[in-house]
């Protein structure tokens, strides 16, 4: 039996130094490849997550102008169309009817319409009042109006006249007005006037005009036609410089014309006479300021020749004091 354990350990110790020599062998030489000889595959690409996917085409921006008519448009882009249908009609409800009366939105309304405009309201002006001392007699005359009404209709009461102090009125007259406006500025004006003074009295049918032009020109204007059929016209105009917020120059003219000649009333035809002023006055409150300035008169064509037939002056130049007032 021992023999036969021999013979079966003979081949174990014969390949023991074998073992130990490989194992020895490797030691301080590189590992092997463990994939040596072996024909590795190439990396795989990542999978594309669309694969397979039947993906939509990409949408195109719709046409602003699709389905419109494209002939109707002008060829200038910068032209406006404007359409051919008529304007909706006004709207004549308000909102606050459906809580209110008819009875309440009409007085409302009313109301609404006196506060913005359809009051009534009434002024006196007086624009001179003056002494105008002279080497003789002193003079004086006036020239101012009144009126009442509303923006749209007013009664105007207009009267001017000069004469001597202690004697005889020269002139004065006075004119009843019924005065609408014909726009933002202006208003015009028809009426009678009479005349007191000089010689016979004249009553006049008046058409005119009153207000104030571009840079605040005051401007007024009339056509006159007597009972006797005379026709005459006369324009007037002054203007404020303000030297200072009280203190003001005011410039005035005034022209009358004739259509022919009135021998008992000392007019002739065509240009009958001027005035000229400059006033410089002093405004203590707006409705109120005296005035110092001069004043040139003068007559003109057959006028004159009337007025040296009568003993006067053709022209005179004349100092005056005076106020000028309203409420």
């Amino acid at each position: 039996m021992n023999r036969l354990m021999l013979i079966g350990l003979a081949p174990l110790v014969l390949s023991t130094p074998a073992l130990a020599q490989t194992d020895h062998a490797q030691h301080g030489a590189p590992a092997a490849d463990p994939h040596a000889g072996h024909a590795m595959p190439a990396p795989a690409a990542p999978a594309d997550p669309h694969a397979g996917h039947a993906m939509p085409a990409a949408p195109v921006a719709a046409d602003p102008h699709a389905g419109h008519d494209m002939s109707a448009m002008p060829a200038d882009a910068g032209d406006v169309v404007v359409g051919t249908e008529p304007a909706p009609p006004a709207a004549t409800d308000r909102a606050a009817e459906r809580f209110y009366s008819p009875e309440a939105m009409a007085a409302a309304r009313a109301q609404l319409a006196i506060e913005h405009g359809g009051s009534t309201a009434w002024k006196v002006m007086l624009s001179t009042a003056e002494i105008r001392p002279r080497s003789g007699d002193d003079g004086y005359g006036w020239e101012g109006e009144a009126w009442y009404g509303g923006d749209e209709h007013r009664l105007v009461l207009k009267s001017s006249g000069e004469g001597v102090l202690g004697g005889d009125l020269h002139s004065a007259e006075i004119q009843a007005l019924y005065s609408r406006p014909i726009g933002p500025y202006f208003d015009w004006q028809v009426g009678v006037r009479h005349d007191f003074e000089p010689g016979p009295s004249r009553t006049y049918a008046t058409l005119g005009f009153e207000g104030v032009a571009p840079y605040w020109f005051e401007l007024e204007g009339a056509a006159f036609l007597s009972q006797k059929g005379d026709l005459s016209a006369r324009l007037e105009g002054s203007y404020d410089f303000r030297l200072t917020q009280k203190l003001i120059l005011e410039p005035r003219a005034e022209l009358s014309l004739a259509a022919q000649k009135v021998r008992e009333l000392g007019i002739g035809s065509g240009v009958t006479d001027a005035e000229v002023g400059l006033r410089l006055r002093y405004e203590f409150r707006r409705e109120f300021g005296p005035y110092i300035g001069v004043m040139h008169e003068r007559k003109f064509g057959e006028t004159a020749d009337l007025a040296r037939e009568a003993g006067e002056d053709r022209d005179s130049t004349t100092f005056v004091v005076g106020v000028r007032a309203w409420f």
